[in-house]
């Protein structure tokens, strides 16, 4: 297993990230690649549930810049809460 792989499922581990900001504590997650590009990189990911990914409340469904407000919050900013939370 490379090591992107592995990050990836330390990721998802934690839970969605949306989900625990809301109070609604620890749901099953799917690892978002941030910042699309043609060449993800797997180290730049996020938990995020099946809703908050691609539902219609969620980053594929509202689009970045509505779940961003809706959220307050950018894939910048998650990504460095997944590191802080990875690290403890």
């Amino acid at each position: 297993m490379t090591p992107g792989r592995r990050h990836m499922l330390r990721v998802k581990e934690l839970g969605c990230v949306i989900c625990r900001n809301l109070g609604l504590g620890p749901t099953p997650a799917d690892a978002h690649h941030c910042f699309d590009t043609s060449d993800k990189d797997d180290f730049l990911t996020v938990p995020l549930c099946r809703e908050h990914h691609e539902g219609k409340t969620g980053f594929h469904g509202m689009g970045e810049r509505r779940f961003n407000a809706t959220y307050k919050t950018s894939e910048r900013r998650l990504i460095g809460q997944t590191y802080r939370e990875l690290a403890t």
